[in-house]
């Protein structure tokens, strides 16, 4: 089952994710953290990501196509994947849709998580003072938060239209949350 976890920085995506990869055996594809690691191994994608990184520019979709490729054609993920962070654009997600159907896989649904930008704001400062994340400080936030309004109003019509689109209150406890998001994949299976 191949999942899109969507919703505004410290919406809880990531802590979601890494509940639903226990309880459902799913792979948490968060394409920032393959680009780092591919890099770090070396590959042929790792190199070509380095090098467009170095030079200051954004890693092309064709590399981070190839890379989720490369990730769920790995025995880890078989039971399914949880994208995290991407897409950001509808060609973004038309590609996704593409590779999932070359590999006889497609989307099951894409969770929206909503919260209010109020908690979000809240939920950054308290993640900064227990965490001491750099990017957590409430200018860097709010750029965060404007580039996610923007791509969200671009890719989640796509899924909308596709009627893979369901939304889930964010902001209700992280247990709350769960039982929200097991009741949406359980309803799935």
């Amino acid at each position: 089952m191949d999942i899109i976890l969507f919703g505004p920085p410290g919406a809880g995506k990531g802590t979601q994710a890494k509940i639903l990869e226990d309880k459902y055996g799913l792979k948490q594809l968060s394409t920032g953290d393959m680009l780092r690691a591919q890099i770090a191994a070396g590959t042929d994608l790792g190199l070509k990501a380095k090098s467009v990184m170095d030079a200051g520019e954004l890693v092309s979709d064709e590399i981070v196509i190839g890379m989720i490729k490369a990730t769920i054609n790995t025995a880890e993920a078989q039971k399914g994947a949880i994208f995290d962070g991407f897409p950001r654009t509808e060609a973004q997600a038309i590609a996704l849709d593409n590779m999932l159907e070359s590999c006889d896989r497609s989307l099951a649904v894409v969770i929206e998580m909503q919260v209010a930008d109020e908690e979000l704001v809240e939920r950054i400062v308290k993640r900064a003072e227990i965490e001491g994340r750099s990017d957590d400080n409430v200018e860097a936030f709010k750029n965060r938060l404007a580039a996610y309004r923007s791509y969200s109003a671009e890719v989640l019509p796509y899924y909308k239209a596709k009627n893979l689109h369901q939304l889930v209150d964010g902001a209700r406890g992280v247990d709350d949350v769960t039982i929200n998001l097991c009741q949406i994949l359980d309803d799935l299976s």
